[in-house]
């Protein structure tokens, strides 16, 4: 009955000393708890028992998330960490929960979000012995992560947990695992808990921005890429976001980085990122100078490295990092700045002002993006997804946040929903599926009373859409809009690109998504025609509970700007209709619990 005992408000056991007699356990819960952790997203495993009583003792301060895959955990985790800036915390067993959580290692790495993960590992005589579960989280992770580490004293665990978030955020943040023996949790040790991680800012070179400074003065056509999500705060996307409009600097972000730029600003002109525009690209081929800012100009940016080929540009390229390691890792930048990102912003918007002799290049690359992102085409088929977009972007509250998966279908959201200032858009840069059902659930909780809309395909739903589950667990309500189009939509269009007509592998038939949910307790809604979407989007968001649109698209569209049978039309062969998969033609049923459709009526189950 120990954890009935009264505890004092810092949350040691009655008697107990803050470095008396602790167990490694509890002397890790607390050292998450002085390095200013919220949440711990989990599955339980037997080899961190011992954590999961010291979270126990330090309920009051941190919330344990139980989730129901480790990858999902991890991807709350990352979640956590590109909303807050701060180190999201994982926690999963040893062995399979290690491989599994390890995707989210590879997205906070390739994205550069903080992270620290701690895995539960075997006994320390044990090691080498080929045990249950073993494996060599340093060898394992090794390659994806910033720092890999093992507490084999309990007597160190301040000291390296420490440590660990110091790196998680130092530089371009990052992923850290933290390997924790069972057999280390039940030791005790006498050992305080030390302080929290202080990150210093690194400021930029005078010099370096007076250099900047001239560059402008001498360009006709900049442009400036934007990158490095996690990195910025509030203060420093306001400083960047006066600075770029003060000199009327044209600005793109990266792949799946619109939460950094206020859209709806003069100088936005769009994404350069998987199914960006055209004419975007096209322009970005034109500038004479380019301002990468915290942009590591990756595979992505440069459109596979076709805009700019490595190593050097042929126009100037500034290059502004947090990390100097990254400065000249792909291109040869003739300013780099090591500088933190915020810092840098909060410098440019002090001291560097100039006339803009590019006024006329910013307001055509301006005209491009809203041409891009506010005409809707005439799209064949019932359910303008576009059009449903730009409904959405109308409905979306000013501090709304919006997960997207990996997948074609997340171009839709990207190209015609322009987020506001306080408006945030997340999702995986590495191309990671299954993430955004678990980013939606970890970003709604961590901000309980915004609107969290989590945008995922059929593929992507069906890997990690089990977490919705956690949402009922822990009392949250995100909504969750599935794109159904029945296959997978990014390497059906490959496919069909390098084998047209030749479909193999990439067909998905699919459940009634929205009764999946509705059978969880949750809110479920098709939508087949486009005025439909609104509709069902105001009852899914009314309904206080876990809701899920499905989105029944016209399989034929596979992207925002072509179709399947175009891109056979182009291959030469001759144009067939493409099937419509059975679960799209299914009629919507039971209009009196939220379902929608034509003509549909109520039925008996």
């Amino acid at each position: 009955m120990a954890h009935l005992e009264a505890k004092p408000a810092d949350g040691t056991r009655a008697g107990a000393s803050r470095n008396a007699g602790r167990t490694g356990g509890r002397i890790l819960a607390d050292a998450l708890k002085t390095q200013g952790t919220t949440h711990v997203f989990q599955v339980a495993g037997e080899s961190f028992l011992g954590l999961l009583d010291g979270l126990y003792e330090n309920r009051s301060a941190i919330r344990t998330i139980t989730c129901r895959f480790e990858g999902a955990a991890v991807n709350m985790a990352e979640a956590h960490g590109k909303l807050t800036g701060r180190p999201g915390v994982a926690s999963v067993t040893r062995g399979p929960g290690a491989c599994h959580g390890s995707i989210g290692i590879h997205i906070a790495q390739q994205d550069s979000t903080p992270l620290v993960l701690l895995v539960g590992q075997i006994p320390r005589g044990d090691t080498d012995r080929d045990a249950f579960q073993e494996v060599d989280y340093r060898r394992f992770f090794g390659g994806m992560a910033k720092w890999v580490t093992q507490l084999e004293d309990a007597a160190r665990i301040p000291e390296l947990i420490h440590h660990a978030f110091q790196v998680a955020v130092s530089g371009r943040p990052g992923p850290v695992v933290v390997a924790i023996p069972e057999d280390m949790q039940t030791d005790t040790a006498e050992v305080t808990d030390g302080r929290r991680h202080v990150v210093p800012r690194i400021l930029p070179d005078p010099a370096a921005m007076a250099e900047l400074k001239r560059l402008l003065g001498r360009a006709r056509r900049p442009l400036v890429v934007l990158g490095q999500g996690a990195h910025w705060t509030a203060e420093g996307r306001a400083d960047l976001a006066a600075w770029l409009a003060a000199n009327e600097l044209p600005a793109a972000v990266g792949f799946r980085r619109q939460g950094i730029l206020d859209n709806t600003l003069p100088v936005f002109v769009g994404d350069l990122g998987n199914g960006g525009d055209p004419s975007l690209f096209a322009k970005a081929k034109e500038a004479d100078l380019v301002l990468a800012i915290g942009s590591r100009m990756g595979e992505p940016v440069p459109q596979g490295y076709s805009l700019f080929a490595p190593p050097r540009l042929d126009v100037p390229l500034v290059h502004v990092m947090p990390d100097g390691g990254e400065l000249g890792r792909v291109y040869q930048a003739d300013l780099p700045i090591h500088a933190d990102l915020n810092a840098f912003a909060a410098a440019a918007r002090a001291t560097i002002s100039v006339e803009p002799a590019w006024r006329g290049w910013t307001r055509e690359l301006r005209a491009n993006r809203l041409r891009w992102s506010d005409e809707v085409p005439a799209y064949e088929g019932r359910l303008n997804v576009a059009a449903a977009m730009k409904q959405l972007e109308a409905m979306l509250p000013e501090d709304a946040i919006v997960t997207t998966d990996a997948g074609n279908f997340s171009a839709w959201g990207v190209r015609f929903i322009n987020y506001g200032p306080r408006q945030r858009l997340i999702g995986p840069c590495c191309g990671a599926m299954g993430y955004s059902v678990p980013a939606g659930i970890a970003a709604k909780v961590l901000f309980p009373e915004r609107t969290v809309i989590s945008m995922v395909g059929d593929g992507g739903f069906l890997m990690n859409g089990q977490e919705i589950a956690t949402a009922f667990h822990h009392g949250v309500n995100p909504l969750v809009m599935v794109f159904n189009n029945q296959m997978y939509g990014t390497i059906r269009m490959h496919q069909e690109r390098e084998y047209p007509g030749r479909v193999s592998g990439t067909a998905l038939p699919n459940p009634d998504f929205a009764r999946v949910n509705e059978a969880k307790g949750g809110h479920g809604e098709v939508v087949q025609e486009t005025e439909e979407f609104r509709p069902a989007v105001e009852r899914a968001l009314a309904s206080g509970r876990p809701a899920l649109v499905e989105l029944r698209m016209n399989p034929d569209q596979i992207t925002t700007r072509t179709t399947i049978s175009a891109m056979r039309a182009t291959a030469g062969l001759k144009a067939k209709p493409i099937k419509k998969p059975e679960a799209a033609k299914a009629k919507p049923v039971a209009t009196a619990r939220g379902r929608t459709g034509k003509a549909a009526k109520p039925k008996k189950r």
